[in-house]
């Protein structure tokens, strides 16, 4: 009995050292909001006051201390997601995560994002206050590798921290920009639509073809190896622990019609959803310098941010800065390629991958004068038709570093757009308010021309010359406004207008969005905060109406039974809104689907019909093909005995739309919610291990919105019938300039990417509702609601 009753004891004080051991680790792990540290580079006493939503306010004695903090606190809420950002560019991901990403690694590899970074930062002044910021902010960061706790995540994958270098940076910024692209999805899958089906097919998809273009002619494998380059590039982009950005919307009312007489400003960029969310808030104060930013994670200077001076967003300007050449090679010999004038050799870069739990692979990156053979990194491209990406990002100098530095630092409306000027890529819409009653915006780029006889939305000849970009277009010729006499200006990546006597080519979204936005706009002379918060929140369609309108038109006198003449009444009194309850958009969105589906497959094939879905090109067909009476895509080639209408293909679409939802949800049509099939989850990289989700993901949660609503979300179309978001609003921001420390903001999940921390997921309920929080700015409201970390200064 004695020892039973020791053996009971043993366990017993195991069992309660282990659970202090746990407590006292799980603690360790947790970020410092408060107390004292020291940190080498800072000269004087910093406060970092973290508010009631870990938001930090940073007031230095100078800009250097500052930037040194934000490092530090940034590292120690968002280290685990500055690690991914920093190794997708290099191809570093398989290095922690095993073969599975060896494809993206190789891909990223050749895309010259290393390269463009190291040449950035070779022509950058080391005197100039942009480097000297940024040296700052990753002195933080490697402090907070250096002393600070672990990351979960580290631990669990057994990784090693590694200090942070200005390469990195660039890095991470080449990776945005290229996510920003569509040509890689597109360009490829027109050029297989083309020669598989011909021009016919693309006219009606309002693809122009100029009757004058020669287009290269391919052989039938080589077209199949297209096809199986954009499936591989979307499966890259899709695989990425990083998310993507997608789109955006902004808007910014003059003071001619906001009741205060003050402008307004309201930006949603929409990216991929991820855990963490992207955009780290961070309000710095000093003497000479006051802003409140919104930073990618390994990114000093924000990409978003306000003042009570001027406010500044982004939204995605969608425009062409990628083309594909087909390459020739010597008949004889394989280390050159045909030029214009005479052979020359490939350019070769030899690159190593290291892979976890496996041998190092070998990358060899040829290029070409146009850029990367895109055929040694993707294995679907058959090498006897080398194709070469040629991408803006790669072929100037990137200042991208040095252009958000000065957009986060304008005195003047002039200087925003002079930092604006300096993006040569991504392509962005550069949005401006300020309190002096200026809106504005500019689209960023290097824009450039073709000869006539080019459309770059195909793959271009390479051998020839012909093909080249003939002039490249000063700033001033890029889309812009400043203070419209319409007195608002907005962007909603749809088609801007004509600019040097072009439509410019581009993959832009419908006019869905846009049109919901001037709708609203146009006709209201005193909007307020709370209407434009609202307004950031609206999910009404102002399009599906008129869709739906036309396809009961066509449907006139057709006889359908009880269930399917109740969808389609539902469908005709439907006013476009996407709330939870609903029940038409369910309807609506697997009658769209099956729309799609019944037009376009039997002529694409099922491989081509997902790649075309996964195109901007799909949602603009949604309204414009409906308009057509008559089109060749009407019929269903898989009939040889009848040839289909318009009529037929919408009526089968109807009765295949409420037989598959009876099947996925019920007889019952009143159950039909859109909240049932319409979810959002937050998934965390480690978030795909089962035991792992309930700790690292955020949600599911039942949704509002839907596709190209003003409160955006993306999803897939599939049999499913279930609509997982994939992305949407970023963060939602309303800046108001007649009461600026009032401003306000949602993140989708949290300030913190530390799941031990109190504001991992505070948010998410709230940004689901619809909900703000205050930005706040007055130094007196923020410390009533902080934790209190001083900084102090620490010899080397």
């Amino acid at each position: 009995m004695r020892i039973l009753k020791k053996i009971l004891v043993v366990l017993v004080t195991l069992i309660i050292i282990i659970t202090i051991g746990g407590y006292i680790y799980y603690n360790s792990l947790k970020p410092s909001y408060s107390g004292s540290i020291s940190l080498v580079d800072i000269s004087k006493e910093t406060a970092v006051y973290f508010d009631d939503y870990g938001i930090p306010h940073i007031y230095a004695e100078n800009e250097l201390d500052a930037i040194t903090a934000l490092g530090y606190v940034h590292a120690q809420d968002r280290l685990w997601q500055m690690e991914l950002m920093r190794r997708i560019a290099p191809g570093r991901l398989s290095e922690i995560f095993g073969e599975k990403m060896l494809k993206n690694d190789q891909f990223f590899v050749s895309l010259g994002i290393e390269e463009a970074s190291e040449k950035s930062i070779k022509n950058l002044d080391t005197n100039s206050e942009v480097y000297k910021l940024a040296m700052a902010y990753l002195s933080g960061v490697n402090q907070f590798i250096d002393n600070g706790p672990t990351p979960i995540e580290f631990t669990l994958i057994g990784v090693e921290k590694e200090h942070y270098q200005l390469n990195d940076v660039y890095n991470i910024m080449g990776y945005m920009s290229f996510s920003f692209a569509m040509a890689q999805k597109t360009d490829p899958f027109l050029s297989v639509l083309k020669e598989k089906l011909g021009d016919s097919y693309l006219k009606e998809l309002d693809i122009d073809i100029n009757p004058n273009t020669v287009l290269i002619k391919n052989a039938n494998p080589e077209t199949e190896s297209y096809s199986e380059m954009v499936s591989t590039i979307n499966e890259i982009m899709k695989n990425n622990p990083i998310p993507p950005f997608i789109g955006s919307n902004s808007w910014v009312v003059s003071p001619k019609k906001t009741s205060t007489g003050k402008v307004l400003f309201a930006n949603d960029p929409h990216i991929s959803f991820s855990q963490p969310a992207v955009w780290y808030e961070a309000h710095i104060s000093t003497p000479n310098y006051e802003l409140y930013g919104y930073h990618l994670a390994g990114v000093p200077f924000p990409l978003l941010g306000h003042n009570r001076n001027y406010a500044y967003g982004l939204t995605m300007f969608e425009n062409d800065d990628i083309d594909f050449y087909k390459e020739e090679n010597h008949p004889t010999d394989q280390n050159k390629y045909k030029t214009p004038n005479g052979y020359a050799n490939f350019q070769k870069v030899q690159k190593t991958i290291k892979v976890k739990d496996a041998e190092d692979v070998l990358v060899e990156v040829r290029s070409t004068n146009h850029g990367p053979i895109m055929n040694d990194v993707v294995d679907a491209i058959s090498q006897t038709s080398l194709i070469a990406m040629s991408w803006v990002f790669t072929q100037f100098e990137g200042k991208m570093l040095s252009a958000l530095y000065n957009i986060s630092r304008a005195k003047e409306m002039s200087d925003v757009k002079k930092g604006a000027a300096m993006i040569h890529a991504p392509g962005l819409n550069v949005m401006y308010g300020d309190a002096k009653g200026n809106v504005a915006w500019w689209a960023t780029g290097k824009l450039y021309k073709h000869k006539p006889h080019v459309n770059s939305k195909f793959i271009l000849n390479g051998a020839s010359g012909e093909d080249e970009p003939t002039e490249y277009l000063s700033f001033n010729q890029n889309p812009m406004a400043e203070n419209p006499s319409w007195n608002y200006v907005y962007s909603a990546n749809n088609q801007p207008d004509t600019i040097a006597n072009i439509l410019y080519p581009g993959y832009y979204l419908p006019e869905d969005r846009g049109r919901r936005i001037v709708e609203l706009l146009e006709p209201k002379n005193d909007w307020d905060k709370e209407s434009i918060a609202e307004m950031i929140n609206d999910v009404t369609s102002s399009v599906s109406p008129s869709i739906i309108k036309e396809f009961t038109s066509t449907l006139a006198n057709s006889t359908f039974n009880e269930k399917e003449q109740k969808a389609l009444e539902i469908l005709q009194l439907w006013d476009g809104s996407n709330t939870l309850d609903a029940i038409a958009p369910t309807i609506y969105n697997k009658l769209i689907y099956l729309y799609l589906k019944n037009t376009y497959e039997d002529e694409l094939g099922e491989e081509l019909f997902k790649q075309f879905l996964d195109t901007h090109l799909s949602k603009r067909a949604i309204a414009n093909q409906l308009k057509k009476d008559t089109s060749i895509w009407w019929n269903n080639v898989h009939t040889s005995d009848k040839i289909e209408d318009k009529k037929a293909i919408l009526s089968s679409v109807l009765i295949e739309t409420v037989t598959s939802l009876e099947k996925q949800l019920g007889s019952d049509m009143t159950t039909w919610n859109w909240g049932k099939v319409h979810t959002l989850e937050h998934e965390h990289p480690l978030g795909t291990v089962d035991a792992l989700k309930s700790y690292f993901n955020v949600g599911p949660f039942p949704i509002n919105g839907a596709r190209e609503v003003i409160n955006n979300r993306g999803y897939e179309y599939d049999n499913t019938g279930l609509y997982k978001v994939t992305d949407g609003p970023s963060t939602r921001r309303v800046i108001d300039f007649s009461d600026v420390e009032n401003s306000i903001s949602i993140l989708p999940t949290g300030q913190s990417g530390n799941p031990f921390s109190n504001f991992y997921k505070d948010q998410a309920e709230m940004f689901n509702n619809g909900e703000f929080r205050k930005m706040k700015m007055n130094k007196e409201e923020i410390i009533s609601v902080s934790t209190k970390l001083i900084i102090q200064p620490k010899d080397e």
